[in-house]
């Protein structure tokens, strides 16, 4: 159940009431107190702030019950979440300070000119004379957010914002958030283009299906930093990572299962493909007219793409005819699709993966006790797949060894070194994928992508740790 933290300042009259009867009065319509602080103390009267965890629809009940007290007056009710945004949530700061005009003139003219033109004659000093080298701009035109759908750019804002602070305080990257007024495709790939110098990779997220595939091909062909659509390949190789785990607790080969993923969008395409190259030989997916098939004809270009591999199933039919016999199911859909009938017949020791949010394709408390491993979206059950895991590391590891793309080898040892935080000893059940606060994450995830880039030939520099 999702839970909201709110602030309620409150000015209590003691002739009246005792903080006892507001704290029953909270606790009786569901709230849970955190903590209180006394803002005016007062034999007569006292204002308390008072924080309380509610249900996402109980902090209604909890203002109406306050408000029905005598001697009690609602001075303010805060959502500390709000609190958090005001005046948005990163800010640019100097690497030093300019003290004097000796410091000036070193930073901007005259010394400036000396920098710039010696970046003219030599553009890949860039990398080592302006932000470039450590900076990646994450870049939305707000049509897909998180689940909320075709929000537009302003509202797009507060979740570019937030994936700034991750890639600084995990992986040290520094990251802007750009949001795009325009759906056009050919105005996102010129105006990407056009702001990439300052830039030492591109993020794309939340950027609706099919479009997000042809800017990202488009980008890719056309710019020489790495373009990585998160929305895509860090939920997939997140995905794969937990794969690999829960395929050792239930003792089953990658080569020999047979995987359903429902819901063939941006996510699931990615999946598809990752999991084609991990070693799937047996792959069904399903969207909402049914499952896609070995030989059949799509308008969807990436559904084509699928149907022309050989690992693709060819028999038709929906979702609960495919998944019979199925070792494990992964979804990127909507709520509620599957049943536990669903789940029952599926193969022995069988995984289930339900990612969509906020509601899963099944209930957890429902699928938990038919599945050997079961996954979701979400922080309030075991194994969250969430792709915080992914990019601060894979940028790190990009920027680090300069490389000009992303490629499929590298988002594969991503995958792996993820898996392979959980040792041995750890793994189990509800454990087959890392904590986003575990300090190897980023650092694994580095060295692997770095390491594949340079074997593959798309790094430009080779970092002093691998000379």
């Amino acid at each position: 159940m999702a839970y909201n933290s709110i602030i309620l300042r409150v000015e209590m009259n003691h002739s009246l009431l005792h903080f006892g009867d507001v704290a029953a009065a909270i606790g009786q319509a569901g709230g849970d107190i955190i903590s209180i602080d006394v803002i005016r103390p007062g034999q007569e009267h006292s204002v308390r702030d008072i924080t309380v965890d509610v249900t996402e629809n109980g902090e209604s009940l909890v203002v109406e019950s306050l408000e029905k007290m005598d001697g009690l007056r609602l001075v303010n009710v805060s959502d500390r979440t709000f609190l958090a945004h005001l005046g948005g949530k990163i800010s640019v700061q100097p690497t030093m300070a300019i003290r004097n005009r000796d410091d000036l003139s070193r930073v901007y003219t005259p010394g400036v000119a000396r920098v710039s033109m010696a970046i003219h004659e030599s553009p890949d000093k860039a990398y080592s004379l302006t932000i470039k080298r450590n900076t990646v701009a994450v870049v939305s035109d707000g049509t897909a957010v998180l689940g909320l759908g075709d929000v537009g750019p302003y509202a797009a804002a507060p979740v570019m914002e937030g994936k700034a602070m991750l890639f600084k305080q995990l992986a040290g990257v520094d990251a802007f958030p750009i949001c795009l007024d325009t759906k056009d495709t050919e105005e996102i790939i010129r105006t990407i283009k056009a702001i990439a110098p300052i830039f030492g990779g591109i993020n794309l997220e939340d950027i609706a299906s099919p479009r997000c595939f042809e800017i990202e091909k488009r980008l890719e062909e056309e710019l020489e930093i790495p373009v990585f659509h998160d929305d895509q390949h860090g939920t997939a190789i997140v995905v794969i990572a937990g794969i690999l785990n829960a395929l050792k607790v239930a003792g089953k080969r990658i080569d020999q299962v047979r995987v359903v993923v429902n819901g063939i969008g941006a996510a699931g395409v990615s999946i598809c493909k990752m999991l084609l190259a991990a070693g799937v030989r047996r792959l069904v997916p399903v969207d909402r007219d049914g499952a896609i098939v070995r030989g059949g004809s799509y308008e969807h270009p990436m559904w084509q793409w699928l149907a022309e591999q050989p690992q693709v199933e060819a028999e038709p039919g929906k979702l609960s005819d495919v998944i019979r016999g199925a070792d494990i199911f992964i979804g990127v859909s909507r709520g509620n699709v599957l049943s536990a009938e669903d789940v029952a017949s599926m193969a022995p020791d069988r995984i289930v993966f339900a990612m969509a949010n906020p509601n899963p394709e099944i209930n957890p408390e429902v699928a938990m006790p038919l599945v050997k491993v079961f996954a979701t979206g979400r922080s309030d059950y075991p194994n969250q797949i969430n792709n915080v895991l992914v990019f601060p590391g894979v940028f790190r590891g990009a920027l680090d060894c300069r490389a000009r793309r992303i490629n499929e080898p590298m988002k594969l040892a991503a995958a792996r070194a993820i898996a392979s935080v959980v040792t041995e000893n750890e793994l189990n059940e509800h454990y087959i994928i890392p904590s986003i606060f575990n300090e190897q994450v980023v650092a694994k995830v580095r060295h692997a992508v770095v390491e594949t880039a340079i074997l593959t030939g798309v790094a430009r520099r080779t970092p002093p740790d691998f000379r």
